[in-house]
């Protein structure tokens, strides 16, 4: 039987009536204001946007906050909801920030004036970012001049594990026992050789006298803590190693012909061979460690390192 008028029972005495479920959508309400539509629309476009892009994520930052703004505004005039309206404003602030950070790692960076050429000149054809440039210059480096007549290393009693340095300013002249070697030009290294042949063996002193030719300013690093920072970057270490490599190939050409000219020794742009780095190695380390010493020096000023280096490659060849 039917008790009242709103529910049937069943015999085991329960109702046989069920009431609609109260989520299910009964009636489907009017679409909303267009903020929604065009919020919704900003956010989609931010997701959908190609990896590709060099401002990927600054523009979908920018499509997210544009997104939230549009969400609020229809919250605030339209909806009257509060927890759609404080959510938002919670995601606003988020994007906001992440935005404001993106556009400051994206400032420009200003390299001390007395860096520009060297940066220009060495390190930005090799895709090293102004950044990563001040990063390795700003730490553990310092500029450091001398005056016309000091020396920067004397043979056999400076130690080459101090520092690497790039001459800024000026000219240095390289002599061994008196006798001239080469000269050393701004944007150059000045112990290319030293730094690359002791890598493996510590404690060896200069084999050669470097010496300011002119008031001089030089670029110099701590050995020790710059072979510490560019172990923690490959791309560094590698931009390095060619770095010193070519220089000592420079540094070779010198050698061979002492009146070559900074302009020439700038339009030098060969990577650095074996051949070359030995004969630059044997020049200003090598002969030291062996007794015939002065008749070595004069192969060498003769040309006869680089003559060897070409019958050998003409051999392979």
């Amino acid at each position: 039987g039917w008790i009242g008028t709103s529910k049937p029972v069943t015999s085991n005495g329960f109702s046989g009536y069920v009431e609609p479920n109260a989520t299910s959508c009964q009636q489907w309400e009017q679409p909303h204001h267009l903020f929604f539509h065009l919020g919704n629309l900003s956010l989609l476009l931010g997701l959908v946007l190609p990896t590709t892009l060099g401002l990927h994520m600054i523009l979908l930052r920018l499509f997210l906050m544009t997104g939230c703004s549009l969400f609020i505004t229809w919250a605030t005039l339209y909806r009257c909801n509060l927890d759609v309206l404080v959510w938002n404003v919670i995601f606003l602030l988020v994007n906001f920030m992440h935005f404001f950070f993106l556009l400051y790692k994206r400032r420009p960076i200003k390299i001390d004036r007395e860096l520009q050429l060297v940066y220009k000149r060495l390190f930005k054809p090799l895709h090293v970012k102004e950044a990563l440039f001040q990063r390795l210059t700003g730490q553990f480096c310092t500029i450091q001049t001398l005056k016309k007549g000091q020396a920067y290393a004397v043979e056999d009693k400076t130690s080459v594990d101090e520092r690497l340095s790039i001459l800024l300013k000026g000219k240095m002249k390289v002599s061994y026992r008196g006798h001239f070697l080469h000269n050393i030009y701004s944007n150059s290294f000045i112990d290319s050789p030293e730094f690359r042949s002791t890598e493996m063996h510590r404690g060896e002193k200069f084999q050669v006298t470097i010496m300011a030719e002119e008031n001089c300013k030089f670029l110099c690093w701590s050995r020790e803590r710059l072979t510490y920072f560019l172990e923690s970057d490959t791309f560094l270490n590698e931009v390095f190693r060619y770095l010193v490599g070519k220089d000592i190939t420079n540094k070779l050409y010198s050698l061979n012909d002492p009146k070559l000219s900074d302009k020439a020794v700038k339009k030098m742009d060969r990577q650095p061979s074996l051949c070359s780095q030995l004969s630059m190695m044997q020049m200003r380390n090598s002969m030291a460690s062996t007794s015939d010493t002065d008749d070595i020096l004069n192969q060498i000023l003769r040309g006869g390192s680089t003559g060897k280096c070409n019958d050998n490659i003409e051999g392979d060849s």
